[in-house]
């Protein structure tokens, strides 16, 4: 690519300030187009906000120079202009989609009002707005419902818990994080949610929010039973935002199809981030995000053989509970095969649960609660994918607090 060359980047969030700010450290110029009105910011902290130990401003990414607020409404692949909510349009020479994910906002009766507004007391958990508009709503004693049981569940009720909300989880799952954890580490968040006033309800599925005056008064189960509510949080999962790439015409399955080169079907275009599908993989999660960017960057400064293979990327939790924080990582595969090795450690009395699964001599995944001092050295044998050596060090592995 020549210094001249116009790249475009949709999207103001970690993937898309990454790339843009890895291209200006390239001398590659790029304009950055975000529609949020504020800074772009980091948006796996928002509930720390919402608890109230970071202020907005701590959680601020470094915007580049080069920051366009608008609202992109279509692509014209033949013009290769981007148009614009205002009428304007703006000419690129590669353009990179970093769109992100919208939040899923289940079929629940009673959930929208006219034009798609949720009721007033209704959150989805995903943007500033967002974590701000139920910042504003949060007192002592207020009855908050989240649904959703996952990642972002947790740490939206353990958020609201803090602010002194009476909080109730409903999860349609047997129990919480059952994608990420398996049941004994499930069971350890649970009791933690619980010590800091959270009531968990598991296997239960929402089917009707009553909205009266057009504020939501209580949360439907499907058996009948009744929750009241004055505040309701959506955090039901994620999928791409993959709306622009669609219209455009370009390849969307799951997400938007990338190759190696994170090229989607149409060679002058880029994608990254969460709206993407790799490998037929989404991810959905802030690593990946950024080796995308770090490899794109590399790419469109004219590097031709950067490339991206894949991430091998953990899940890391810190619950800060009134007394003591509480830590959980995941990585791999947390349930064993038949035939596979499995090291578990507890301590009850330390509250610490570690576990990980070894097949052919290679660790395969594992899940750590409580004190993480391994976690380093886990992930990098994980990562590696290396045979284990035969003088035992997966036991040291798993009780050297020095680990990371």
């Amino acid at each position: 690519m020549t210094s001249n060359t116009r790249v475009v980047v949709i999207g103001a969030g970690l993937a898309g300030v990454r790339l843009a700010r890895r291209l200006g450290e390239l001398g590659t110029p790029v304009t950055l187009i975000g529609e949020e009105e504020h800074r772009p910011y980091n948006r796996v902290l928002l509930a720390d906000v919402l608890a109230g130990r970071y202020s907005p401003d701590v959680i601020a990414l470094p915007a580049p120079a080069e920051l366009t607020r608008a609202r992109v409404t279509g692509i014209d692949r033949e013009a290769r202009t981007v148009e614009c909510a205002d009428g304007s349009k703006i000419a690129y020479d590669r353009l990179v989609l970093a769109t992100g994910s919208n939040p899923v906002l289940p079929p629940l009766r009673g959930l929208f009002m006219s034009d798609h507004v949720l009721p007033e007391g209704v959150h989805a958990f995903r943007t500033m707005d967002d974590c701000l508009g139920l910042s504003k709503q949060v007192r002592p004693g207020v009855k908050a419902v989240v649904i959703g049981g996952g990642l972002l569940g947790v740490s939206a009720a353990r958020a609201l818990a803090q602010r002194g909300a009476q909080v109730v989880l409903a999860q349609q799952g047997e129990r919480v994080m059952e994608r990420q954890l398996d049941p004994s580490a499930s069971k350890l968040v649970q009791r933690h949610l619980r010590d800091l006033g959270v009531e968990i309800h598991t296997e239960c599925r929402v089917r009707d929010v009553r909205v009266v005056g057009g504020a939501v008064r209580s949360v439907e189960m499907a058996d009948g039973y009744a929750l009241d509510a004055d505040l309701v949080v959506l955090a039901c999962g994620v999928h791409p935002r993959a709306g622009l790439a669609q219209s455009a015409g370009l390849e969307v399955r799951k997400g938007i199809v990338v190759d190696d080169e994170l090229r989607t079907s149409d060679p002058h275009i880029h994608a990254i981030g969460d709206c993407v599908q790799h490998d037929g993989v989404l991810y959905g999660l802030a690593t990946p995000a950024l080796e995308q960017a770090d490899v794109l960057a590399e790419l469109l400064a004219g590097r031709a053989n950067a490339r991206y293979t894949g991430t091998r990327s953990l899940t890391r939790l810190t619950l800060t509970g009134a007394n003591s924080p509480f830590d959980l990582a995941a990585f791999g595969e947390t349930e064993p095969r038949p035939g596979d090795d499995v090291v578990q450690l507890t301590d009850a009395t330390r509250g610490t649960y570690r576990k990980v699964v070894v097949r052919d001599d290679r660790l395969v995944g594992g899940v750590l609660v409580g004190e993480l001092g391994t976690v380093g050295a886990l992930a990098r044998a994980w990562e590696g994918a290396e045979p284990l050596p035969d003088d035992g060090p997966l036991l040291h592995l798993l009780t050297n607090d020095g680990g990371s």
